[in-house]
């Protein structure tokens, strides 16, 4: 039999405050996997990533009706999911939630696709800075030399779907 938790272990283990685990309890947003024949919750380890998830998404700024709003829909697009905020790396932008999936990211709400990682697009340029030297001529290195104005004359990125 699987490990399980307490209320009161689950609200050690993951920062929640007891009101706010009978609150998600009470109102569906978070529930206990198993309960005891006495009717006491007892919490899994995907409990506990759930609970613990929804409390740094509120910490983080995102609202409790947008969190429940995002979770419905990731429910309806993503319908395979039992639990997705333990089965789903989540992250908290402001009151937005990107969704990392299957090598994807997408907003929850919107389904939108994020096709530009800047994070990652800053590394390569400063890759590309770090390998090409300064052309004599510009006193500037190229960092795009295989690319042209024409690849991107509608403004819209070459790998949007």
């Amino acid at each position: 039999m699987a490990t399980v938790f307490t209320s009161r272990q689950a609200i050690q283990i993951t920062g929640v405050t007891q009101r706010q685990l009978a609150y998600w309890r009470k109102t569906g947003l978070i529930t206990p996997s198993q309960r005891t024949p006495g009717g006491h919750s007892r919490y899994t380890f995907h409990d506990l990533i759930a609970l613990k998830t929804a409390k740094r998404l509120i910490d983080a700024g995102v609202s409790l009706q947008k969190l429940r709003n995002s979770i419905t829909a990731l429910t309806r697009t993503l319908p395979q999911l039992k639990q997705p905020l333990s089965e789903l790396s989540l992250l908290a932008t402001g009151d937005v939630i990107l969704v990392f999936h299957e090598g994807a990211v997408f907003e929850t709400l919107t389904g939108q696709e994020w096709i530009l990682p800047i994070a990652q697009f800053q590394r390569e340029v400063e890759r590309k800075q770090n390998t090409r030297r300064p052309s004599p001529s510009s006193g500037q290195g190229e960092l795009f030399p295989e690319t042209s104005g024409d690849d991107f004359q509608d403004g819209s990125a070459a790998n949007s779907k």
